[in-house]
């Protein structure tokens, strides 16, 4: 059985413009600007933003926050009426937590030419060799999402850069 999305077009914009919010967080303490928020029933019930640098763990990213929380405010590890919406299309790791989770659909904002598994690389979300899938629509404020990328690493870059010239 194929699922569709449950939500308006306004509501996809206001969630993914929530985990942007997210992402912002992260960009202000030096992180990867990518943020990540779980719904269910129209109300957000978990947060993310990627903490890999200052948590010195490579599985410190947004959705794993996100998942996380929301499992523990549902009580329950299934999110199966739930949506997550993250600015990056997801890894195979986050891919897998909400396969998992049983999330039944995932938006994303920038696609992930180098790791995407929500459709670019591979789509491990919608695979019929295992027993969920999940509805995934990307490109949601997409130039907003993927802009908050391209801005931090060009200002690291330059931060780099100059550090290496002033040696």
């Amino acid at each position: 059985m194929e699922r569709e999305s449950r939500l308006t077009e306004e509501e996809k914009l206001f969630f993914m413009q929530e985990a942007i919010n997210e992402a912002k967080k992260a960009e202000k303490i030096a992180e990867v600007p990518i943020g990540a928020i779980v719904v269910c029933q129209g109300v957000i019930i978990g947060r993310g933003h990627n903490l890999r640098e200052h948590s010195q763990d490579a599985t410190s990213h947004a959705e794993m926050f996100a998942i996380r929380e929301a499992c523990q405010q549902l009580n329950n590890w299934r999110l199966e009426d739930c949506q997550l919406f993250v600015t990056l299309e997801p890894c195979p790791m986050c891919s897998g937590g909400m396969l998992l989770s049983r999330v039944a659909e995932v938006y994303f904002g920038a696609y992930d030419p180098k790791g995407g598994t929500a459709g670019t690389l591979m789509n491990l979300l919608t695979d019929e060799r295992f027993n969920h899938r999940a509805y995934v629509e990307g490109g949601i404020l997409e130039t907003e999402c993927g802009a908050l990328l391209t801005d931090f690493f060009r200002e690291l870059r330059a931060k780099k850069k100059k550090a290496s010239q002033n040696e």
